[in-house]
């Protein structure tokens, strides 16, 4: 199967590769992946990972976007 995944952001590649590696050794799957390949993983398995990745990347926006709100809030307190 080809991968023809296209990003909104290209360079962000690597580092959701690096993310989907880091989720599937927390979650016990590294070893599986390693010796049967990404093709032959279960539906499910493959699922849990990209769930687990979905909500890192949730909990990492909603972070940056508090940031952000607190530095606009911080900027305007101080003038």
């Amino acid at each position: 199967m080809p991968n023809d995944r296209r990003h909104l952001v290209p360079r962000a590649d690597r580092g959701l590769d690096r993310l989907k590696y880091e989720v599937a050794e927390e979650l016990g799957l590294d070893d599986e992946i390693e010796s049967r390949g990404w093709g032959n993983m279960t539906t499910r398995q493959v699922g849990k990972i990209g769930g687990n990745m979905v909500r890192r990347m949730v909990r990492y926006a909603e972070r940056e976007l508090a940031d952000g709100e607190n530095q606009a809030t911080g900027t305007r307190e101080g003038q």
